[in-house]
């Protein structure tokens, strides 16, 4: 029996490095992990090299020809994709203000536009078969927005958008759609989270508007992500469950506290939940002074 060939994006470092490092163990598919060109070092590193069973290509998911040569290399030498994990993504720090319209279509092109291209270029082949599984890596910041992440939780509340109605458009064809919402997670992420020209200005400069605004949330963040218990490999279980799982459901909290945000958010009048968080933001008096 030909095992399922599941495709990874970004699983060269952080939660894409757990999923695969879950699933190669398994032993239970076929696999094809990508990376930025100048990431597939880290493949050696963590131990994972090529076999009959385990393909590494490279892969800028922002690349049109890229994407394209990989999933027809997929479909014509491996039958195509049964289970697409849309995992690579990147976070802006950023108020509003200090994000320009480059910053703003680079950060939609990486986390929502591409993993929607994928799943296009998947698609004939699933429906093909008629079945299949797409799971795409959502966040927190897709069902709640903070401060400083503006255009971030833009590109998460897209994904979940176009996701959902995906899951009404493929189950004619038995494919299963699901999003993973990861919360709050102690690994290194923190430090990864890039800033725009503006924001690293803003955030350093403490004569700018918004100098409070980066100071404040950039330590709350990280002190939240020290004390979690929730790690990378949490979410990387959560995600290997929905794998197995016959019929999955469309979405899939990563961690706890999405669930409590999400059931926070949905019994609370909206004006007194955005009253109590706006309250509880870190060291609120002193913003736009």
């Amino acid at each position: 029996m030909i095992k399922d060939l599941v495709l990874i994006t970004g699983a060269s470092a952080g939660l894409g490095l757990e999923i695969a490092k879950k699933v190669i163990a398994s032993q239970q598919y076929r696999v094809v992990l990508t990376a930025r060109p100048n990431s597939m070092p880290r493949f050696s590193d963590n131990g994972i090299v090529e076999s009959n069973e385990i393909l590494l290509r490279p892969l800028d998911i922002t690349s049109s020809d890229m994407r394209q040569d990989l999933i027809k290399e997929i479909n014509n030498q491996h039958g195509g994709v049964d289970i697409l994990i849309n995992n690579a993504g990147f976070a802006f720090r950023a108020v509003v203000e200090d994000v320009s319209e480059e910053n703003r279509l680079l950060q939609m092109n990486t986390n929502f536009r591409s993993p929607m291209e994928m799943i296009r270029l998947c698609l004939p082949k699933m429906r093909s078969k008629r079945k299949g599984k797409i799971i795409n890596i959502s966040s927190m910041g897709g069902q709640m927005a903070m401060p400083t992440m503006a255009v971030y939780s833009a590109s998460k509340f897209a994904l979940e958008g176009a996701t959902e109605s995906l899951w009404y458009e493929l189950k004619p064809w038995n494919i299963k759609v699901t999003l993973v919402q990861p919360g709050f997670i102690n690994s290194k992420g923190f430090e990864k989270v890039k800033k725009t020209e503006l924001s690293q200005h803003s955030s350093t400069e403490k004569d700018s508007a918004y100098h409070q605004h980066y100071t404040n949330m950039e330590n709350f963040i990280e002190q939240i992500m020290k004390l979690t218990p929730y790690t990378s490999k949490t979410v990387a279980r959560k995600v290997f469950k929905v794998m197995k799982q016959k019929n999955p459901p469309l979405r899939v909290a990563g961690t706890l506290d999405v669930v409590f945000f999400k059931l926070v958010r949905t019994f609370l009048p909206q004006r007194f939940y955005h009253w109590i968080l706006y309250k509880f933001l870190p060291n609120i008096n002193k913003w736009g002074k």
